[in-house]
């Protein structure tokens, strides 16, 4: 496999943590070229120092939208091309419905929806004149069915999985295959935000889990591996679960 990976170049939103960061050391453990598009300088250094030569780190906040075909820009001027683009980078907020302001509901928007939406078309532009390359979305169980308390993250995670099929409807023709994954309950800090001192919502979590358990971030990491590389290559359109079976779970 690291044969064929070897000039490949991905971009990872969010790779210097949690989900982010297992599907970045998943693509450079299998020799892929891995750009991570991250805010905090900090956590950037140490993931590259973790992950070695394979992998770059960019200081950029993805909200600032009028400067992401610039950024897009620099990485192609520097790596030549883009393969693969996974939009990972998203905020939640745990708040009463009516208690969310205008403004909390658009920052969520902002960051989980535009940004997304934003950054592929620059990629794509790209992507295009080679008639090749993978996008991998992730969506989340809040898409699947009603979560009480994250209206925001809700909305934005029900438009990605919209986009997600509108994408590889029109892009598929040129070679461009998109697809989603939707993580169920992943052990990461910002699950364990969600669920921490929330006795009742874990013990539904694990319910309604068939496998009975919380799932790793490498579960996620070993599916954007697999919708990434030539094995997928007649998989476009879908959302995946990697949820242990929650989304089926009674």
């Amino acid at each position: 496999m690291e044969e064929a990976n070897q000039n490949k170049i991905a971009i990872v939103t969010g790779g210097a943590s949690g989900i982010g960061l297992a599907i970045a050391e998943k693509f450079v453990a299998d020799g892929i070229h891995t750009i991570i598009i991250g805010r905090d300088k900090t956590k950037l250094q140490n993931v590259k120092k973790k992950l070695g030569t394979l992998c770059y780190t960019y200081s950029f906040d993805l909200n600032n939208i009028s400067s992401i075909p610039s950024l897009i820009n620099e990485i192609m001027q520097q790596f030549g091309h883009i393969d693969i683009l996974v939009n990972n980078a998203g905020i939640n907020m745990k708040k009463d419905f009516t208690e969310v302001t205008d403004e909390e509901f658009q920052l969520v928007l902002l960051t989980n929806v535009t940004a997304v939406f934003a950054l592929s078309r620059e990629v794509v532009k790209y992507m295009i004149k080679r008639k090749s390359g993978a996008i991998i979305n992730i969506s989340s169980m809040a898409s699947q069915y009603g979560l009480p308390k994250v209206i925001a993250y809700t909305a934005s995670k029900s438009a990605i999985e919209g986009m997600t099929r509108a994408m590889a409807v029109e892009l598929s023709p040129k070679g461009i295959r998109v697809n989603c994954i939707a993580p169920g309950f992943i052990a990461t800090d910002m699950s364990a935000k969600a669920l921490n001192g929330d006795k009742e919502r874990k013990e539904k979590v694990m319910s309604r889990t068939p496998m009975g358990y919380m799932g790793d971030p490498v579960d996620i990491a070993n599916a954007a591996l697999y919708l990434a590389n030539g094995e997928a290559k007649y998989i476009t359109g879908v959302v995946l679960p990697v949820d242990g079976g929650n989304s089926i779970g009674f």
